[in-house]
């Protein structure tokens, strides 16, 4: 039985990699990276905007939805649950059938109104068609001191998909061996070398800081992930050239990500200062990459369109 989260058996990114390799001119060609991917800011309700996308028309969702902590206004939900299964039929009607989606969240439970992770799994595996690939662990060592529990120096990622073929890129997130560590895997029978080489697979635990307050990637947003862990997830789970979804966009974050990677991205957040976050991103963006460009889409038509965005 094939083992679906090996790259080398991936049935997806098996087919995507021999149009690659077979690519001509005529922009039909799936990993053709585009010069200037689109990016689109929508401000509104996040399932009034996924009603607007047609179907199977994006092929990585990457999202933080709230947790209904009651942190803010927009974090409080009278039934958390039959407000998150709107998005989620939504997700998987626009999702390709090679189409990933990664949720981040924690396990949070204090009483029947909270909204986490143990939720959502439960709704997805009893009410949906989606398949639960892996469980992330984010695992960082700066946080909050605590005192009445042991202080939280993790979250939580669940990486769905909407069929078994999902696409999945092991080679672009492996990690580099020492020198020390590459020649003892080498020597290792049960590892493929031409795999050694590459790197190593990163495992579901991955040891990426969180940002401090004086950090560079600061926009302002109170929720903000680091730009690098928002890089593995679309590095992996999309393909150069494909369309990227974040209806919880917070500071635009995902869509800093997609623009130097070559991937177009649809945000939408119910925050009018996602502009603002965004200015910031592309600020720092310009220093870290000089020459990227992008197409800023503002047309409801154009969005609409957003089927074609992946072929373009």
């Amino acid at each position: 039985m094939a083992i679906h989260n090996r790259s080398h058996h991936n049935h997806a990114l098996m087919y995507l990699n021999r149009q690659s390799r077979d690519c001509s001119l005529d922009n039909d060609c799936y990993f053709q990276i585009p010069a200037k991917p689109n990016i689109a800011i929508s401000v509104m309700d996040c399932c009034e905007f996924l009603k607007k996308l047609p179907d199977e028309s994006v092929q990585l969702i990457c999202i933080d939805p709230p947790y209904n902590l009651e942190l803010a206004m927009w974090d409080v939900y009278d039934n958390y649950i039959d407000w998150a299964a709107k998005w989620l039929t939504e997700a998987y009607r626009v999702l390709t059938k090679d189409g990933n989606m990664a949720i981040f969240g924690g396990i949070q439970f204090r009483d029947a109104k909270s909204g986490d992770l143990l939720d959502i799994i439960h709704y997805m595996r009893h009410n949906t068609k989606f398949k639960l690939i892996n469980t992330i662990v984010w695992h960082y060592k700066n946080g909050m001191s605590a005192y009445r529990y042991f202080a939280n120096r993790h979250e939580e990622i669940i990486w769905v998909a909407k069929s078994d073929k999902y696409y999945f890129d092991l080679d672009s997130v492996r990690v580099p061996y020492s020198e020390e560590q590459l020649q003892n895997a080498l020597r290792d029978k049960r590892l493929n070398p031409d795999n050694v080489i590459k790197g190593k697979n990163p495992t579901n635990v991955w040891e990426i800081g969180r940002l401090n307050g004086n950090s560079r990637e600061r926009t302002g947003h109170p929720t903000q992930k680091p730009v690098e862990l928002i890089e593995r997830i679309v590095k992996s789970m999309s393909y150069p050239g494909s369309v990227v979804l974040d209806f919880f966009a917070g500071s635009g974050t995902t869509g800093r990500a997609c623009i130097p990677l070559g991937r177009h991205c649809l945000m939408c957040d119910s925050n009018e200062q996602i502009h603002e976050f965004f200015s910031k991103h592309l600020e720092n963006l310009k220093s870290s990459y000089p020459g990227a460009e992008f197409n800023m889409v503002s047309d409801t038509t154009q969005i609409s369109a957003v089927k074609t965005w992946g072929i373009a």
